[in-house]
């Protein structure tokens, strides 16, 4: 089951009343959007997801609130055009849990965990992307390779693994999560192997990134959030890593500069040593909230 996280925090910041309504960008397991339609009332939640499956499994967790709950199975880039189609409004709150969920690492058999032998596959909705994390490590140029581990995963050995991943395709095609994981440990040094995250995660991050264009989604997002919030209305984002956190403390900068917006979190809110203890996917969570002003 996903655990949401700084699911607490996220409803103290966004602070929903009776007859207010709230997007969910990245519902997921729904576990935000619950905690959000518990204290709204009549109000009404819009949960967007690029994930077909996840609507599912989301509509049916989320059933006791299938009055006040729309569903949308797209991504998060076409906020605007949702928020159209559904004449959902007017909004007081938006969320962007930009995490990836637990179903997506331990059942979507999509290879977005490098602990399981499965396809590497990692779209989040593959009706809709024809690229896979396989057309990249078996047909991108090693340069382009090596830049997606540099830029995106902000792996350091990211010249070694593109080396070897292109050595090792010309053998053999790379087509599952256990190949790759092969090649990275072949790739780095021992010391990095023994280092306090797993060798192969920075690589997986970079290619994940990748293949759902996942920053540029964000950067088109986020000025769509603040159009559609509703004046005083608050939009609050998780990230996960530098990348993503940095995209939403510039925009977030630029917009007290037009003041067009007050930061509300000086600092990103980071969780709890209980919370990180009971998931540690929490660790490296970072909250930033914004007014509209």
């Amino acid at each position: 089951m996903h655990i949401p996280v700084l699911q607490k925090e996220v409803v103290e910041y966004l602070d929903p009343n009776p007859d207010e309504n709230f997007v969910d960008c990245t519902i997921d397991g729904g576990g935000h959007a619950a905690a959000i339609l518990e204290k709204n009332g009549r109000g009404k939640v819009l949960g967007i997801d690029w994930d077909r499956e996840q609507i599912e499994e989301c509509k049916s967790a989320l059933k006791r609130f299938e009055d006040r709950l729309i569903l949308a199975n797209d991504s998060y880039v076409n906020l605007k055009d949702i928020v159209e189609k559904y004449k959902f409004g007017p909004i007081r709150g938006i969320l962007l849990d930009l995490g990836m969920s637990s179903w997506h690492l331990e059942e979507s058999g999509r290879g977005f965990s490098f602990s399981s032998d499965e396809p590497l596959d990692m779209r989040y909705n593959p009706g809709n992307n024809l690229l896979t994390a396989s057309e990249i490590v078996n047909k991108w140029p090693k340069e382009e390779v090596e830049k997606i581990l540099a830029e995106y995963g902000e792996e350091k050995y990211a010249s070694r693994i593109a080396e070897k991943i292109d050595k090792e395709r010309s053998i053999e095609k790379i087509e599952r999560t256990v190949q790759l994981v092969k090649i990275i440990e072949m790739a780095v040094p021992g010391k990095y192997k023994r280092g306090k995250i797993h060798f192969a995660t920075r690589t997986f991050q970079g290619l994940r990134i990748a293949v759902n264009d996942e920053l540029n989604n964000l950067k088109n997002a986020l000025p769509q959030a603040i159009e559609v919030l509703s004046r005083g209305g608050r939009v609050a984002v998780i990230s996960f890593h530098s990348l993503e956190d940095r995209i939403v403390k510039n925009f977030f900068k630029e917009l007290t500069v037009k003041k067009e917006a007050e930061i509300l979190t000086k600092k990103p809110v980071t969780a709890g040593p209980d919370e990180i203890k009971a998931n540690r996917r929490s660790r490296s969570a970072k909250l930033r909230v914004a007014l509209k002003l």
